[in-house]
Order: C-alpha cells, then sequence, then structure tokens
C-alpha cells in the first residue's frame, strides 16, 4: 500500500445557491515532505471547527479506487486527487477493507483510523452538484479519518505500513456505516461498536441516543 498524493488548502470564501460560504474542501496536491502535526498538515486548516478537524479528524484519508469508481460512476475525468476534500489520497485500502483502531505508518508519522468521514453540503459544492453528498454517502465509499499518534514527515510515495486492530471486535468502515444507518441495527452490532476503543465518545453519545441509553 502506498501514498499516492498528499493534498492540502486553507478556508476560503466561496458564493454558492446566493450565499457566500467558507469551505477548505478544495484541496490540491503538493509536491515534497509534508509536516503531520496534532491537527492537520501543513497548509491545510479546517473552516468549520464544529463538525470538521480536532484530534479525532486531524487528517482525511481516501481511496485513489474510490476515486476511479467516481470517475467512471459520474463520467467525469476532471476528478483527482484532493476532489473528495481528502488529504491522504492512498491505494487500495477500500472501506470494507480498513477497520476502525487499525494503525498507518506513514514517513515518520504514525495515524489510529477513527471513524468514517460523514460528508456535508460542502462536497456538493466542490463537484457542483448539490444532491451528491447523499449519494456518496449510499455509496459505501466513505474513506476515513484520522488520529495522529505521533508527529512527522510524509510525502507522496511512502509506503503505508498497517497494524490491525485487534480482530476479536475487528470492525471495518464500511460496516460500521452499515450499522449506523440501519434503521433497526442488531443488539450485538450496537454492542460491538460501543467496545471499539478507538471510535470517539461523540458517536458513543449520538448511537446512544439514537437506538437507547442501554447501549452506553
Amino acid at each position: 500500500m502506498k501514498l499516492l498524493s498528499v493534498n492540502v488548502a486553507e478556508p476560503k470564501i466561496v458564493v454558492a445557491g446566493g450565499e457566500r460560504i467558507q469551505t477548505a474542501i478544495f484541496k490540491k496536491p503538493v509536491a515534497g515532505p509534508v509536516r503531520v502535526s496534532g491537527l492537520n498538515l501543513d497548509g491545510d486548516r479546517q473552516a468549520d471547527l464544529t463538525v470538521h478537524g480536532g484530534a479525532d479528524k486531524a487528517v482525511y484519508a481516501y481511496s485513489w479506487q474510490n476515486t476511479t469508481y467516481w470517475r467512471r460512476e459520474l463520467q467525469r475525468d476532471d476528478l483527482g486527487p484532493g476532489t473528495f476534500g481528502e488529504n491522504l489520497t492512498v491505494d487500495e485500502m477500500l472501506d470494507g477493507e480498513v477497520s476502525i483502531g487499525d494503525e498507518l505508518e506513514i514517513g515518520t508519522a504514525r495515524f489510529l483510523v477513527t471513524q468514517p468521514r460523514l460528508p456535508c453540503f460542502k462536497l456538493g459544492i466542490a463537484l457542483g452538484l448539490p444532491g451528491f453528498p447523499k449519494v456518496f454517502h449510499r455509496s459505501g465509499r466513505n474513506g476515513f479519518y484520522l488520529r495522529v499518534l505521533q508527529e512527522g514527515l510524509l510525502a507522496a510515495g511512502d509506503a503505508i505500513r498497517v497494524t490491525l486492530a485487534e480482530n476479536a471486535n475487528r470492525m471495518t468502515i464500511a460496516d460500521f456505516v452499515r450499522i449506523v444507518t440501519s434503521r433497526t441495527p442488531r443488539e450485538e452490532e450496537l454492542s460491538r461498536i460501543m467496545c471499539l476503543d478507538a471510535l470517539p465518545r461523540s458517536w458513543k453519545d449520538r448511537l446512544t441516543v439514537k437506538f437507547g441509553a442501554h447501549h452506553r
């Protein structure tokens, strides 16, 4: 597995639907080593910290195989690294292969997989398709967020070394999304989610409210 592209952006104002919106979704590839800090990459910043960023969403990774899928599905050849707002474009590492709690080592930096990306309306702005976030989410091609375990340097072309989460409670990004979007998830599936050490407390609190306090 390999890091294909490192993509960053500073927030900027765009006009959409007659409104001025601040967003940093328009990521562009950068060359050479990039420093990883605890909350983002050098040259990158999140616009709305109420829903983006923070330690559990410091870096967003997306598989290039997903991008090639969307190029075919949308019949667009203008979709490249960073198109979906990802900081790291990786080969392989599809949602059905990556689990919450997996650890990644890239360059001299280390990361923990914490959760899937839930798209907001700004993804629709980036692609010029207002209804696309719902399509994106239903596709099961969400990508995943990373917590920084060790700051360091990384660059396009670096190998990605993966340490798998414990098999006893291994849950892929795809399975997690399927469960939490189900109207009637199974009791044992919810219990497994609540036992995921790497999953942020905000997710567990949300699911407790949605499906009942006994899942705490």
